[in-house]
């Protein structure tokens, strides 16, 4: 039988260390309504998945369906799109609340990289001084895909680096 939604909710929030009581409060609802979620009586509302998600650690996708999709994977050969097609994200997601998105096609890392030209979301950032952009770059093109740097630092900011 597959896992239920509510199931998952539960194995997720228990293994997170938060009771239904604080997973209620921080979603404007009463610790019933987690309980019946997590029992299967009833189901979250449908804009309160991508809180809960967050919340849970997971993504909304893996929340429903129970599958994840591998962070990073490394594509055979015949899979591969032509790195030139891809992009590359970079998220910051500061503990001031702050949140950056940067999205570059791959190219135009590629150019700027060959011409010595820096990225300061990445060279400027503490956090991110020891990333080597032409090693990720390498990684593209043997075909690795996904999320493949995420950092967190002391002060709480996360970074994540994908390409896509």
């Amino acid at each position: 039988m597959a896992e239920s939604l509510g199931t998952r909710i539960a194995e997720l929030r228990r293994a997170k260390g938060i009771t239904q009581e604080e997973m209620a409060g921080k979603l404007n609802v009463s610790p019933q309504a987690v309980s019946k979620w997590e029992n299967d009586i009833s189901c979250p509302d449908i804009m309160a998945l991508p809180q809960i998600a967050k919340m849970l650690g997971t993504s909304v996708d893996e929340l429903l369906s129970g599958h994840s999709k591998p962070e990073i994977q490394l594509l055979p050969e015949e899979k591969r799109k032509n790195p030139d097609d891809l992009i590359f994200r970079i998220i910051v997601n500061s503990s001031d609340g702050d949140k950056v998105r940067v999205n570059l096609p791959v190219p135009l890392i590629r150019m700027g990289l060959q011409l010595g030209m820096k990225m300061p979301q990445i060279s400027g950032n503490d956090v991110l001084k020891d990333v080597d952009l032409s090693e990720l770059m390498g990684m593209v093109d043997k075909g690795l895909i996904g999320k493949l740097v995420e950092v967190e630092s002391a002060d709480g900011d996360i970074v994540d680096i994908l390409v896509e």
